[in-house]
């Protein structure tokens, strides 16, 4: 069981950095400082900050989390 408690753990820790990453960019998308893909909905559109800023510390909290402490 050792096996698969450590190929869980590895998983929620790759999520967890995808979510960080994801927030990051959101939010820096809608701060304006990131303007890629150039036709994205997001771009300047200061909701996404907050949307990014909670996302990134979701991502932050599953690695938290996900690596036993």
């Amino acid at each position: 069981m050792d096996g698969v408690y450590a190929l869980i753990r590895i998983v929620l820790t790759v999520l967890g950095v995808l979510m960080f990453l994801s927030g990051v960019l959101w939010a820096l998308q809608g701060a304006g400082i990131v303007m890629w893909p150039a036709d994205s909905f997001m771009l300047k559109e200061k909701q996404w900050i907050l949307y990014g800023i909670l996302t990134a510390n979701f991502g932050l909290l599953q690695i938290y989390l996900a690596r036993g402490r």
